[in-house]
């Protein structure tokens, strides 16, 4: 394809089937990621590395149900730094964890990610909170990342001379009509996925906004946490693939907290009978590209200008079998997406 780069995940459990280092190293699985690394390298590919891409070993949650307990900050950090000191003097390029919001979104607010846990009348969920525990695991997702970023930058970067981030996703928002509330509203939604990791990397603590509207239920980073946490990353990777309109809502006190219904917004992809963009086959994806400069040149001006590679962008489309392969290989509908969206990131570069 002509890339010069190549992203990839290491499994944890592949590596330590047990979890932590007290359960030993696999190394079968070291010697697979050192095939895969140094195949990439000759053929002149540079690897981009995620360590935690929402694989986490068994065994981490039966003993201490993973990410809801802080165990799992240390047991993160032994991990980050076995990989760190078995590739990274070839890896150059470090993501500590995809995509935090929809680990700790999907799995404990909504339950459609592992471990499947929600409130029983958000989803069909056997145990969990989704007004709590949300925030619990995304507290410890920060935690675990800075921690493997500060071993990094104190131990191995020095010498191995590469760099370290950690990889966002947001959709972008707009106000589903021009009136300060529905403005207020769209802020709030974008707080609630992007600023809910990224204010905390860059000023030490979760938005405004996050903090007025859970309250109690937001875990609070103690004075040595929060400076740990800001400014741990040399770079933000940033997935985009869509958008919403938001507008405001008067909250529901009859129904319990829950962190879909925090933000007080209403999220919708269309606005008086219009779709905000075409429909891909996920329900969930409407093709918006001014989104991404949108997205880059709030992050650039809210974020103090961080470094940023986009680690994901892309559509999918529905299967006709009934097409022949030549036709299906004429993808005129993925050139459009990507070729809108370079176009669009190029304008934002400039």
């Amino acid at each position: 394809m002509g890339m010069d780069a190549y992203r990839f995940s290491i499994s944890w459990s592949r590596v330590l089937p047990k979890g932590s280092l007290k359960g030993g190293v696999n190394k079968e699985g070291i010697a697979y990621y050192n095939n895969l690394i140094n195949g990439l390298i000759s053929e002149g590919l540079k690897p981009f590395v995620t360590l935690f891409h929402w694989d986490l070993p068994q065994a981490l949650e039966d003993e201490y149900e993973g990410f809801l307990s802080p165990k799992i900050v240390a047991d993160f950090a032994d991990y980050a730094n076995l990989c760190f000191s078995e590739f990274g003097d070839r890896v150059k390029h470090w993501i500590t964890i995809n995509e935090p919001l929809s680990y700790s979104a999907g799995g404990y607010a909504f339950g459609i990610s592992a471990p499947g846990r929600c409130s029983s009348w958000v989803g069909n969920c056997s145990k969990g909170n989704s007004g709590t525990e949300p925030y619990i695991v995304g507290h410890n997702l920060i935690l675990a990342h800075a921690t493997a970023v500060k071993s990094y930058k104190d131990k191995y970067q020095a010498s191995q001379k590469g760099v370290i981030g950690i990889t966002l996703v947001s959709i972008w928002m707009l106000a589903h009509s021009p009136t300060k509330s529905n403005n207020a509203a769209a802020q709030r939604a974008i707080d609630f996925l992007f600023g809910w990791y990224m204010d905390p990397l860059t000023r030490g603590d979760y938005p405004i906004s996050m903090r007025s509207l859970v309250r109690k239920r937001l875990p609070k980073f103690t004075k040595e946490e929060s400076e740990l946490v800001k400014g741990s990353f040399d770079f933000i990777g940033l997935n985009y693939y869509t958008a919403r309109y938001a507008a405001s809502v008067v909250p529901n006190n009859k129904l319990p907290p829950t962190y879909a219904t925090d933000s007080r917004a209403n999220l919708t992809t269309e606005r008086n009978g219009v779709p905000i963009g075409p429909q891909a086959a996920s329900a969930w994806l409407y093709v918006y590209p001014p989104g991404i400069k949108d997205l880059l040149v709030y992050t650039k001006e809210r974020y103090n200008n961080p470094v940023i590679y986009i680690t994901e962008n892309g559509v999918d489309e529905f299967n006709n079998a009934s097409l022949s392969l030549d036709e299906q290989l004429n993808d005129k509908m993925r050139i459009k997406y990507h070729s809108k969206h370079l176009a669009i990131v190029r304008s934002a570069i400039r």
